[in-house]
Order: structure tokens, then C-alpha cells, then sequence
């Protein structure tokens, strides 16, 4: 039965070997016949699709052993199309074992490994076409074209990169310079502040000195004039109801009575148009009759505001007469009768008088019209420097008596010199809070992490912006992001500055915005940023890829960490 076998084994070798060197032959035509086939000569220094690195595990002179150590063949059984191995790592030049990759050597250009299953498909996986030497198809080495472009990117990549790390190491000089005089600058202004806080502590005692004599007279001259202004008010509610007294006692008897009270229709307080004895005695103080000093100390008091006198009554607006033809109105009783004779003579006599000197008044002015034109002309355009004359009345140059009149020279001087004092305590404080606030924001931009070397400071106080179809879009480093229609509206703030969001091994890669305007029926808005290399600062894009949740690319020459050559090549195992 084993002789079975092995005769079957043996019988399957020599045809896989018949096989293989029919495919040689039929592959050294190919060729032969067409120069764009490239059969890849380092190929045939190893086992098709193995890399030189794994090229001591394919020994030609001894068995080949699985590289999972599952079994050992002979070495004409690799790349036999038939998988002995359970890794398939005997054939990685052929399709048969599923698992398996294969090596495509590409000179000239990037290597790189396919599966193994794209051998022999009928497609161009590898540039240097040695994935498919079946024959069916013929695949061009294009692997020196495509190396000729892609150096030739690279070499201007690498040209941004080392230009970008130029300037940043200018931004790395510059942030370390600008930390120095920002520490330097707060640290003078902390001294500068402990000089200004003694001067604001002497400046307010000054003024709190100035202003307790100054208070002091202040409030005596108010005081006094307080005082002046009650008497006179006493002597004016006197005067008033001295007069409202003698109106209502009209009999002159030096009383008041009550049906001399109920004269006046003001104190009908059920405004039936009679004035009772009772409505009358509550007004006049529940007394029947007043005389002048008790109606000054008791009822008058009560009554002034509701009193009216003659003179108030004289005061009060006509009642409208019915214009002539309101047939509303029921026509006058008494109408006015129709001038006599003897006053129609006089009115027209009156009247021509009137016209006779009218009519020399015109004589007059036209004799005087040349001379008095320019005297016209200079009153219709008066110059702007005169000032009008006015005349003032001798009431109106009067000072009021209701005004508070002057403070003495005294208490001027007191006045004066608390004015001072405060003008100086309000300096001193102004000095301090403005020292406060450059404290605040120097220990604001110090406390912020503007990377390791300060390279990201000179990005802090600038803002990028980004146009699309739809929207703008705006990035403030270490502030805020926002975003506002092209066409109009309201600004929306997309995120503002929290912290940096890179991976552990180099969090300077990304910035982290949160705790924007909230999202109707979702949450507050954030945003992403990501930093790249670049020569120029500029924000690129700008994306919404989930609800609420935005990304920004930007570019910054302060991520160029690193020279590159600016003549790069391509790396292969074989070199």
C-alpha cells in the first residue's frame, strides 16, 4: 500500500516537474517575443513570491520545512500549485493555498504583497507584472514610470516638509521668546502693581479725608436752606389760606360758617350739586364755625388741595360756544341786537381813517426803499458772529427761589478739593484694574499649553476662515469655532478651545472644541480639529461627518517636526 502511494507521489512529482518545465519554456518564448514582458530576473534568483529577507527559509540544496513547522517536503514540491503545508508557506507563488501572500520585488518602485490568490488572474497586480507569468495576459514593467512620479512628489512634499521646518523652528525661537517677555512683563507688572495699590490706598484716604469736612458743610448749607424753604412754604400756606378765609366768610365777621361753606360746590363730595351740612362740617373740622387760627392750624390744611378761590375759578378754560350753523345747539335767547345808525357812521368814519393812514405809510416806505435794501438784505442774513439781543425782563433776570442758593466760598474751597481727591482716587483705581486685567491675560496665555516647544502661540489672537457653498466657516486658535451662513444670518458657535486631542504618543496632532450652541433636540456642538504639515497657516476643510460633530483640517507650519531627505528612493529588501 505505501509503494502505492509513493509510485502515485512519484507519478504526480514528474508531471508537476514536466509542468513546470513546460511553463519555463513557454515563459522564455514570451520573452523572447514580447519586450514589454518583464519575467523579473530576481525572481529566478529565489522561489517566485519570496522576498529576499525570507530567502535563507527557501534553501534550494536541503527539504523545505513549513514555516509553522507542520511538515517537510522536498524542494521541488514548492510552488508545485499544490498545498502541502498548512500555512501555505510552500507555495507563495502560486494560487493554491488560500492563505498565503506573495511578493511582488517591483524595482523601481514600492515593493508590496498581494495574495497569493491574485496570481495568474489575468490582472496586473504588481508594476513589475511578475504576478502573472502564466502567459495568459502580458503585463508592461511600469514600475520605473510610476517611480519616476511618485519620487517626484515626494521630492516636493519633502521640499513643504523642510520648508515648514524652517519656519518652524522660527516659530519655535519666537514662542520661546514671547513666553520670555510675557513672564518677564508679569512679573513687572506685579511689582508695578504692589507701587499702584499703595498709591490707591493713600489716594483713598485722602479722599475719604476731603469728603467728611466737605459732607459736613454740604450738609449744613442744605440743612439751612431746608429750613428757609419751610418758612416760606409756611408763610405761602398762610398767605393762601389767610386768603381762602377771607373769601369764605362773607359776611366779613371774622367767621366761617357753614352755610358760607356751602357756597363752594368742591366739597360736594357726593357730587349732587349741594354742599350739605354734613359734607360741610367734616371738611370744616366737625365744627360748625372756624375762626382765622383755627382754620389756619386745622381745616385748612385739610381742604387746600380740594379749595378753589376766585382765582382759580378765573383760571378755569371757557365753555365752548356752538359754531355758527351747529344745529345741535338750541339758538341764543338773547340775540345781539343790530348797530344803530349813529354806530355804523362811526365805524365806517373809524375805518377810513384807518385807510388814509395806511396809505401814507406806503408813501413813506417807498420813498425810503433804495436807501433801505441793503439794510433788508443784511436782516435776512444776519452775521453769524452777532448774537441776537435779548431782552430780558427784569422777572427773568431774577434768580428762582425755589433754587438752592450758592455755597460760601468755604464750603467751595471744601468742595473743590474733595473733587480733587476723588478725581486722584479714581486715577489710582483705574491704574490697578488695568494692571489686574494685563495680569489676568498674561497668566491666561501662560497657563495655556501652546505646545512643548511654545511653537503654536503665534496661532493665539488669529482667526482662519473657510468658504463653501452653504456656509462660512471661522477657527480661532485656543478660542473659539464658528459657522455663519454665506448668504446671511446668525453666527453659530461650533465649539470653544478645551484642550488638545491627539494620541497619547503626540496629542499636538488634533485640537478638541466643545460646548458650542446646542443642537435643537441634541447635544452642544464640538469640533475636531487636525493639524497637518504645511507652509502657510490655513484652515482646508471643513465637515459635519455626525450630528453636531464637526472636523477641521488645518495646516500649520508648527506640525513640520522633522527634516526629510529632499532626494527620497525607494527602499527594497534586494538593495
Amino acid at each position: 500500500m505505501a509503494e502505492t502511494v509513493r509510485c502515485v507521489r512519484g507519478i504526480l512529482c514528474n508531471f508537476r516537474s514536466f509542468l513546470h518545465t513546460e511553463m519555463l519554456l513557454a515563459l522564455l518564448v514570451l520573452h523572447v517575443v514580447s519586450p514589454f514582458y518583464n519575467t523579473a530576473a530576481v525572481e529566478i534568483l529565489r522561489p517566485r513570491g519570496v522576498s529576499l529577507l525570507h530567502k535563507p527559509f527557501y534553501d534550494e540544496s536541503k527539504p523545505f520545512t513549513c514555516l509553522d513547522g507542520s511538515a517537510t517536503i522536498p524542494f521541488d514540491q514548492v510552488n508545485d500549485d499544490y498545498c502541502d503545508c498548512k500555512d501555505g508557506t510552500d507555495e507563495p507563488g502560486t494560487a493554491a493555498c488560500p492563505n498565503m501572500k506573495y511578493y511582488c520585488s517591483n524595482k523601481g518602485f514600492t515593493p508590496k504583497t498581494i495574495p497569493s490568490s491574485r496570481v495568474n488572474d489575468g490582472i496586473c497586480d504588481c508594476c513589475d507584472g511578475t504576478d502573472e507569468y502564466s502567459g495568459l495576459i502580458l503585463c508592461e514593467d511600469k514600475c520605473r514610470e510610476m517611480g519616476a512620479v511618485e519620487l517626484e512628489q515626494r521630492r516636493k512634499q519633502a521640499e513643504v516638509i523642510n520648508k515648514g521646518f524652517q519656519m518652524r523652528q522660527n516659530l519655535v525661537a519666537d514662542g520661546k521668546q514671547v513666553r520670555q517677555d510675557r513672564e518677564a512683563k508679569l512679573n513687572a507688572l506685579k511689582e508695578e502693581k504692589q507701587v499702584e495699590e499703595t498709591k490707591k490706598q493713600e489716594a483713598q484716604a485722602a479722599k475719604e479725608a476731603a469728603e467728611a469736612p466737605e459732607k459736613e458743610a454740604v450738609d449744613k448749607h442744605k440743612k439751612a436752606w431746608e429750613e428757609v424753604k419751610a418758612a416760606r412754604e409756611l408763610e405761602k400756606q398762610k398767605e393762601a389760606g389767610t386768603a381762602a378765609f377771607a373769601e369764605l366768610d362773607l359776611d366779613g365777621d371774622g367767621l366761617i360758617k357753614l352755610e358760607e361753606f356751602q357756597t363752594h360746590l368742591e366739597f360736594d363730595d357726593d357730587v349732587d350739586g349741594e354742599v350739605t351740612e354734613e359734607e360741610a362740617k367734616t371738611h370744616l373740622g366737625d365744627v360748625t364755625e372756624v375762626d382765622l387760627d383755627r382754620f389756619l392750624t386745622e381745616s385748612w390744611p385739610k381742604i387746600k388741595d380740594l379749595y378753589q378761590g376766585e382765582k382759580d375759578k378765573a383760571k378755569a378754560p371757557p365753555a365752548e360756544e356752538p359754531t355758527k350753523g351747529d344745529t345741535d345747539e338750541p339758538p341764543s335767547e338773547d340775540p345781539v341786537p343790530p348797530p344803530t345808525d349813529e354806530e355804523e357812521e362811526r365805524e365806517e368814519e373809524e375805518e377810513e381813517e384807518r385807510f388814509e393812514e395806511d396809505d401814507n405809510d406806503d408813501e413813506v416806505e417807498d420813498e425810503d426803499d433804495d436807501d433801505d435794501l441793503d439794510d433788508d438784505l443784511d436782516d435776512d442774513y444776519p452775521d453769524e458772529e452777532e448774537e441776537p439781543d435779548v431782552d430780558m425782563t427784569k422777572d427773568e433776570a431774577k434768580p428762582d427761589e425755589d433754587e438752592m442758593p450758592e455755597y460760601d466760598e468755604e464750603t467751595k474751597q471744601l468742595i473743590a478739593a474733595a473733587d480733587q481727591a476723588r478725581a486722584e482716587y479714581t486715577e489710582a483705581n483705574k491704574k490697578v484694574n488695568d494692571i489686574d486685567t494685563q495680569i489676568r491675560q498674561l497668566e491666561k496665555q501662560l497657563g495655556t499649553d501652546f505646545g512643548p516647544e511654545s511653537e503654536y502661540s503665534s496661532l493665539d489672537g488669529q482667526c482662519f476662515e473657510l468658504e463653501t457653498k452653504e456656509y462660512k466657516y471661522k477657527l480661532c486658535p485656543f478660542d473659539k469655532c464658528t459657522q455663519s451662513p454665506k448668504h446671511g444670518g446668525s453666527e453659530t458657535t461650533l465649539g470653544r478651545w478645551e484642550k488638545w486631542a491627539g494620541p497619547e504618543e503626540n496629542k499636538y496632532i488634533a485640537m478638541k472644541y466643545t460646548k458650542g450652541q446646542n443642537c435643537w433636540n441634541g447635544p452642544d456642538r464640538s469640533t475636531e480639529v487636525r493639524m497637518t504639515c504645511g507652509i502657510e497657516n490655513k484652515l482646508l476643510s471643513a465637515s459635519e461627518p455626525n450630528r453636531c460633530e464637526y472636523v477641521f483640517d488645518f495646516e500649520t507650519p508648527a506640525m513640520c517636526t522633522q527634516e526629510v531627505p529632499t532626494n527620497p528612493e525607494f527602499t527594497h529588501e534586494e538593495l
